[in-house]
């Protein structure tokens, strides 16, 4: 077999992107770039003339970046700062803090040509930020002016979702931030926003870990944000390169979602569709000669008259005829219409309590199988992570290898065939006793089949958790058709299933 399948984690390689990126490895460095050094050397010659003009205040400089800090090596253009050095002091920022305003609703207004905005993380969309409904006086305004936005202004979530990110578009109307978010202004000659943003998603995953305190335990220490922050700052060229390649690529991305999407799409329509077919009788023809589903009935009807008569069996009550109106489509004249309690014996698990007094971690203890023990996709339970002790059986349910089990509840009516021998709780249905009158993987498709799964839907109960229990399965009606047809139609969707997976078969 070769693969050939559009599946892939779109996540994973975003991150690669970045982190390949990030350590210069994206794009090839120009030797015309002025290096990143050389701008360092530039905005510290800057600050000391401002500073000397008593135009801004000399900062406590930050700790020198030792080698064990640095987590990678770096083109010889680039330069590692901490994340202090290329945040600008305007507006009184730094030297108050990035963070938003102690806004209280006393302080909010109504809305007039006098007051201004306050900015807030809530409903934040596709790297924007919510305007909010919230308004400050003019005099609340010139107050709190340390905290005021204008646009290009990067706002970071400091709590909530930790660590999104906004850049403020041109049309930003004046106003401040509340508490939860954290304001940063660039050098625009050191670092652009657009890369800031990329490089800062590299970080987000250390933020939340750093995220500290009760009555705000979701935000950020501006501290660590300030001095622990290590950044490997690439030539203001090369991070204009960088950003833009990244946009390209980011781009191309969402194309292949979509068209993966799409592709899941139709991969879950085609089987759908060749089930619909099966269950039809037009997947494949019918054979003459085969003999047909009635007779077959009629078989395991005398059987189990004669069981009855013998005392080896108990008479069930018969469940109601199916009436032209349950039936949704035509089948073939071979073919039969019955109910899934007339021809299968159908129970539900149970669950010994409390579980934790019957676990086992004993090898020879008997397999307790879970919901979480089926794989998604799966056609079969192979294993079990947990065993009980054989005291807690006569509380439960035993199940054999090839019985089949249904979920009942949550995402009810998924069928599942044991490859194990075990026992279940009462979140599962149990379905054996069938081979009689079907083949095996005919029944698991039959039950995995549209025409199955809408009965369950519209039979399940409950108004939040959906669930099934063992008198509406067993009145669920199914097809029957000749045993040779089944097991051709079975043979027919394996061979088709691998294609409809995206998994081409090599000859």
């Amino acid at each position: 077999m070769k693969t050939n399948t559009l599946d892939f984690d779109a996540q994973a390689l975003r991150e690669k992107i970045l982190d390949l990126a990030m350590r210069g490895k994206l794009m090839p460095q120009d030797p015309n770039d002025e290096p990143a050094s050389v701008l360092l050397k530039k905005i510290k010659a800057e600050k000391e003339q401002l500073i000397k003009e008593k135009k801004i205040k000399k900062s406590k400089p930050l700790d020198p970046i030792t080698d064990d800090e640095k987590p990678f090596d770096i083109p010889d253009s680039w330069e590692w700062v901490r994340l202090g050095d290329v945040l600008s002091l305007e507006n009184g920022a730094i030297r108050r803090g990035p963070f938003g305003s102690s806004l209280k609703k006393a302080f909010f207004v109504p809305k007039d040509k006098n007051t201004y905005k306050v900015y807030e993380q809530g409903n934040a969309i596709n790297h924007t930020i919510d305007y909010g409904d919230y308004y400050i006086s003019q005099e609340k305004y010139n107050e709190l002016k340390s905290f005021s936005v204008r646009p290009k202004d990067i706002i970071i979530s400091g709590a909530g979702t930790i660590g999104k990110t906004y850049i403020l578009p041109p049309d930003t109307p004046d106003g401040v931030i509340n508490q939860a978010l954290i304001r940063v202004r660039l050098n625009d000659n050191l670092i652009t926003n657009e890369f800031f943003l990329l490089a800062f998603q590299q970080k987000v995953s250390l933020l939340n870990k750093k995220a500290k305190g009760t009555a705000m335990k979701n935000m950020f220490s501006i501290a660590h944000m300030k001095n622990d922050l290590i950044w490997a700052l690439p030539p203001l060229e090369e991070q204009s390169r960088i950003a833009a390649k990244i946009a390209q690529l980011f781009a191309l991305l969402r194309k292949v979602e979509s068209s993966t999407q799409q592709y899941a799409k139709l991969q879950t329509l085609l089987k759908s569709k060749v089930l619909d077919l099966a269950m039809r009788g037009k997947l494949v023809e019918q054979d003459p000669h085969d003999e047909p589903a009635s007779v077959l009935l009629k078989k395991i009807k005398a059987e189990k008259e004669q069981l009855i008569k013998e005392g080896k069996m108990k008479k069930s009550k018969p469940l109601p005829p199916i009436t032209d109106d349950e039936k949704p489509f035509d089948i073939p004249n071979s073919w039969e219409w019955v109910r899934l309690g007339d021809v299968i014996t159908i129970l539900r698990g149970g669950s010994p309590r409390p579980i934790k007094k019957y676990l086992t971690n004993n090898s020879s203890g008997i397999n307790w199988i879970k919901i979480g023990d089926s794989k998604p996709n799966s056609k079969y339970i192979e294993s079990a992570t947990e065993k009980i002790i054989p005291e807690g059986l006569n509380k439960t349910r035993e199940v054999h290898k090839g019985d089949f089990l249904l979920s009942n509840s949550m995402s009810f009516g998924r069928p599942y065939i044991l490859k194990i021998n075990g026992a279940v709780h009462d979140g599962w249905l149990v379905l054996s006793e069938y081979e009689q009158l079907f083949d095996k993987d005919y029944l698991y498709y039959l039950l995995s089949s549209s025409f199955i799964n809408k009965q369950f839907v519209a039979l399940a109960t409950g108004s939040t958790v959906k669930n099934l229990n063992r008198e509406r399965v067993a009145n669920t009606i199914a097809v029957v058709p000749p045993l040779l047809e089944q097991k051709r139609i079975a043979v027919i969707i394996e061979r088709l299933s691998p294609l409809l997976s995206g998994v081409e078969i090599s000859l």
